[in-house]
């Protein structure tokens, strides 16, 4: 039905909606801290925007390559190529979203992002879901 460079490229859209989530929702949290925006303090958002992180910082000590990175290039493989992505969109989705640097200066990276968003963490706690809010009479 679909063939195996759009599925490559769907994945690498996915890849840069994933990375998009962990840099956008870190900038939204620190302009909500200042602006006093309650819903950077939601609790699900604020633990699957740390989780998101740590999954990355986890992989990269790890040494572990990212499992859509794998699955994209073994899908553009069995496409008949050499894994490079063909079309304009996976070629400029690419562009975005990696880079040619060695693996410790990514994996200092992802740390220092996954510890900065952990302290967003302690300075402006989420609400836990199941607390009681005080009602006004």
């Amino acid at each position: 039905m679909f063939s195996r460079d759009f599925l490559a490229d769907l994945i690498v859209v996915v890849h840069c909606v994933y990375v998009a989530f962990v840099l956008v929702g870190m900038a939204l949290i620190l302009i909500g801290i200042v602006r006093r925006w309650k819903w950077v303090r939601n609790f699900w958002f604020r633990v699957l925007h740390f989780l998101a992180i740590a999954f990355v910082a986890f992989e990269s000590l790890g040494q572990i390559v990212c499992p859509l990175t794998d699955w994209e290039r073994d899908l553009r493989v069995l496409a008949g190529g050499e894994g490079d992505p063909r079309s304009f969109v996976g070629r400029l989705v690419h562009a975005l979203i990696f880079y040619d640097a060695p693996a410790w200066a990514f994996t200092l990276c992802y740390c220092a992002f996954a510890a900065a968003v952990l302290a967003t963490l302690w300075l402006a706690p989420p609400r836990w879901p199941w607390k009681q809010t005080a009602r006004e009479p």
